[in-house]
């Protein structure tokens, strides 16, 4: 849901305050929001002990894909790429294979098939390219998944037992630090409308710092490759937002491609097999 809603708070923002200082500024203030929590937490020395992958982990699942998303988001529409954005279970799922040697499971195998369908009946017809659109946009969104599917992998091989939180709060000051110097070099020239600044606002403290927290969480409990599959939701609720905030049209194919997309999670994360298991 709070990812969803990104997509909503970026198309607000980037225009006005570009990709870098808009990325800059959300990984800032989610460090800023995070730190307090963490620094009366029990885990004030995990960043000490962890700095080295908490920094990998800031600017593969930070800092680098979420310039490269907003900056895809300039050139194309929103649903080309939630559609990009559906991608990464995928890139985790041949990340672990190649680096893990992780195993899939036929059931697994047609959940991500599934979802991926259910990503193309959700955006048909909106799969169109904005005035100005070019490969490059493309290239640097599936780069950006890619770099999701890695770092899901490399949080839970390197930060096992480390919590959520300490996780989160280090990996976003890690990102802001590292992109301090380009958000200053590509301050906008013009001041941001305070719909912006809102937009910026809530998506800092609700869509990275208060979601980090649950998706690092997912991971500890849930491996690399079955976290990333949340993925798969971000454009049903993208569409739900858009629904209710902006008066989008919720259509026919868009509730078809959600469901599809829920068989499809379903399917990946195991949950009948399990259910099977519980009832034995």
């Amino acid at each position: 849901m709070l990812w969803g809603a990104s997509f909503l708070f970026m198309r607000v923002g980037a225009p006005q305050f570009g990709p870098i200082a808009l990325i800059g500024l959300r990984v800032a203030i989610a460090a800023l929001c995070l730190w307090p929590l963490w620094l009366a937490s029990s885990e004030a020395a995990s960043l000490r002990r962890h700095a080295l992958p908490m920094a990998t982990v800031g600017i593969c699942n930070s800092a680098l894909p979420f310039v490269l998303l907003a900056y895809a988001s300039l050139s194309l529409t929103a649903g080309f790429t939630a559609l990009i954005n559906a991608t990464v279970p995928l890139w985790a799922a041949l990340v672990g294979m190649l680096w893990l040697r992780d195993r899939l499971t036929p059931r697994q195998w047609i959940g991500l098939l599934l979802g991926v369908i259910g990503m193309a009946v959700l955006t048909w017809g909106k799969v169109t390219f904005r005035e100005g659109g070019s490969a490059l946009a493309i290239m640097a969104g599936l780069l950006a998944t890619l770099s999701y599917g890695f770092s899901s992998h490399f949080a839970r091989q390197t930060l096992a037992g480390v919590a959520p939180l300490a996780i989160a709060t280090g990996s976003q000051t890690c990102a802001a630090i590292a992109l301090a110097p380009l958000t200053l070099a590509f301050w906008p020239t013009a001041t941001p409308s305070g719909y912006a600044w809102l937009a910026l606002i809530l998506l800092a403290t609700l869509s990275t710092a208060l979601a980090y927290i649950l998706y690092f969480r997912l991971i500890a409990h849930l491996g690399g490759q079955r976290a990333s599959t949340v993925t798969f939701l971000i454009p049903v609720f993208a569409a739900g937002w858009g629904g209710i905030f902006l008066g989008e049209v919720v259509t026919p194919p868009m509730l078809l491609g959600g469901a599809i997309i829920l068989v499809g999670t379903a399917l990946t994360l195991g949950i009948a097999r399990t259910s099977r298991r519980q009832r034995s």
